[in-house]
């Protein structure tokens, strides 16, 4: 490590313990390092320039943005969220469920753990607590925990971030990501059953079935935005970035014209709100853009494969030690650092090692979206105390056995890459 290198680090990490935002830390550290290098310091604004205007993928993120916004603001996430009643809210501990598969659903049309969990895990929270059916510590964890779902299955802005750093396929990724979404959905109504059984709670009256057929239909638009996205991708109708464009004019006319619960104002906030989120996302990408081209300069990628080389590591040992170190590193680092500067180090090794890139990609989004969760600085934990006044030790102790039962599903995914390649090869792919 060059004394340049370690200079940048140490700025880099000091200003984030500070709480000074990750987007400004990692480029003031940039800064530091090729002024210490004694480069132009104008080589920032090229890289990051060249990186933003070259990946065309990368329009998709604001577009998601959008689409997820618009679906909160619509009443959309509301018809979503009767139907879940509806569906699974007749089981014990019945909320509990309807949490997790609001969350599935909700996936589709957000692709963000924080907008699922400031979004729609918020009036699921305040159903849950009303008239102390649940703990508010429970209701909190569960819907912090079932966010990590959003991410997974597509459309997913995480999915869309590490195909920039790895160039993969989207499509590929997206498909990649259903059954383990599904798997990790399967895994925590597991606990809430075991939960409800220990704790004795209560299931939701039944809706009647005279009810269900206009419920069904009220949600069934919301519903195809995900295979809409599929659909356009696979069909060759369009692009995934197009396909994301697609998703923000379909929730845009949704919200509009079928449900007629969106107005002007409310869309000028939207615009605004996303604005804002996309600005974060541009810096974070454009610190990470020039922080890569730092690790490249130094040949970091290339003696972390070297290293690895001389020591014989297996294919399986590498992705189980990632996967550690990304636990240790999500309790501190967002997801969204983690995919744009840590993940890339260790693509270059993947690669030499052999080991898939789709499920690599899959694994290391859903670690990222447990660290999310895993204290004691798991974001999503931060953002539901601040949105819900929750106090955050009750949530904490509550969201450990979810916690488990997400790590047991991690493992399964690393023991077993046909549970992520098994639709992507149904699809055509061949690794």
């Amino acid at each position: 490590m060059s004394e340049s290198l370690l200079y940048c680090l140490i700025v880099l990490f000091g200003l984030a313990a500070i709480g000074t935002p990750i987007a400004y830390s990692i480029i003031i550290g940039a800064l530091t390092y090729l002024f210490h290098k004694e480069y132009d310091l104008a080589l920032v604004s090229e890289q990051v320039l060249q990186g933003l205007y070259e990946s065309f993928v990368l329009l998709a993120v604001p577009l998601f943005i959008v689409a997820a916004n618009i679906m909160n603001a619509g009443t959309i996430s509301d018809r979503l969220l009767n139907f879940c009643v509806a569906l699974v809210g007749r089981f014990r501990g019945g909320l509990g469920h309807v949490n997790i598969v609001a969350s599935l659903i909700f996936s589709g049309m957000s692709g963000s753990a924080i907008a699922d969990a400031a979004g729609i895990g918020k009036v699921i929270i305040e159903m849950m607590t009303k008239n102390n059916r649940y703990s508010p510590g429970f209701a909190a964890a569960i819907t912090a925990a079932s966010a990590t779902i959003g991410p997974i299955i597509p459309p997913s802005i995480p999915m869309v971030l590490y195909a920039l750093v790895s160039d993969t396929s989207i499509g590929y990724l997206f498909l990649g990501g259903i059954l383990p979404g599904l798997i990790m959905g399967i895994f925590l109504m597991f606990m809430v059953a075991y939960k409800a059984k220990v704790n004795e709670f209560k299931s939701e009256d039944p809706v009647p079935l005279a009810k269900l057929p206009k419920i069904t239909f009220e949600a069934i638009p919301a519903l195809l935005l995900p295979v809409i996205l599929l659909f356009g991708i696979y069909g060759g109708v369009t692009t995934p970035t197009e396909a994301a464009a697609v998703a923000a004019a379909y929730a845009l006319f949704l919200a509009s014209f079928f449900y007629r619960s969106l107005s002007i104002k409310n869309l000028y906030e939207i615009i605004l709100n996303s604005s804002k989120s996309s600005a974060s996302v541009g810096l974070i990408i454009g610190g990470a853009i020039i922080l890569n081209y730092i690790v490249a300069s130094e040949n970091i990628p290339n003696q972390i494969a070297g290293i690895l080389d001389d020591i014989q590591i297996t294919p399986l040992a590498f992705i189980i030690s990632v996967n550690i170190i990304l636990l240790i590193l999500g309790c501190i680092l967002d997801a969204t650092t983690l995919i744009l500067v840590v993940i890339p180090l260790f693509i270059p090794s993947c690669i030499t090692l052999g080991i898939d890139l789709i499920h690599f990609g899959v694994v290391v989004v859903v670690n990222s979206m447990i660290g999310l969760i895993t204290p004691p600085y798991g974001v999503l934990l931060f953002v539901i105390n601040a949105t819900t006044g929750i106090e955050l030790k009750d949530i904490i102790v509550e969201v450990l056995p979810f916690l488990s039962v997400l790590l047991i599903a991690l493992f399964g995914m690393v023991m077993f890459p046909d549970l992520i390649l098994w639709i992507p090869r149904m699809f055509g792919y061949n690794n």
